[in-house]
């Protein structure tokens, strides 16, 4: 499961990925963005932060400053971006390509049969995610109603 910190920083990137497909784009403050997303006002301070540190969003200083995505979508990684605000996405730390570590009740990474079954599923959920980026987010419809419904 993504964290409700990777779910806000989604919705603000869409959020600046419509503006940034104006004819005109603006940089939008923390309020706009936060209004807009529907996102608390006090986590995208920080979250926008982590984001533009990372080189996919910049911002402007000044009275008509705020934020503006300065990577075009199709080059925001949603990978990139979960790893950047979650960590690791692997389910177990011996997955882990970027933060691997071995597990500490394992006596044997190739007999353990939980890694071999969670390695299966995790590869295939990673040949999907590797290949997302904002730009999928933003062209994507709306859920079927079955699917929005809890």
């Amino acid at each position: 499961m993504i964290t409700q910190k990777a779910k806000y920083a989604l919705k603000a990137l869409m959020v600046l990925g419509d503006e940034a497909e104006r004819s005109v784009p603006e940089p939008l403050t923390i309020s706009t963005i936060a209004r807009r997303s529907g996102t608390p006002k006090r986590f995208l301070e920080q979250i926008l932060l982590e984001i533009r540190n990372a080189g996919i969003v910049g911002s402007i200083r000044g009275r008509d400053g705020g934020y503006l995505l300065i990577r075009p979508p199709a080059l925001v990684s949603i990978p990139e971006l979960l790893r950047l605000l979650d960590g690791p996405i692997a389910p177990l730390p011996c997955l882990s390509r970027s933060a691997y570590q071995r597990c500490d009740d394992c006596t044997d990474e190739a007999t353990c049969r939980i890694r071999r079954m969670f390695a299966e599923i995790f590869w295939s959920y990673l040949i999907i995610i590797e290949s997302l980026t904002l730009a999928d987010i933003l062209s994507a419809g709306h859920l079927p109603q079955e699917l929005s419904e809890p």
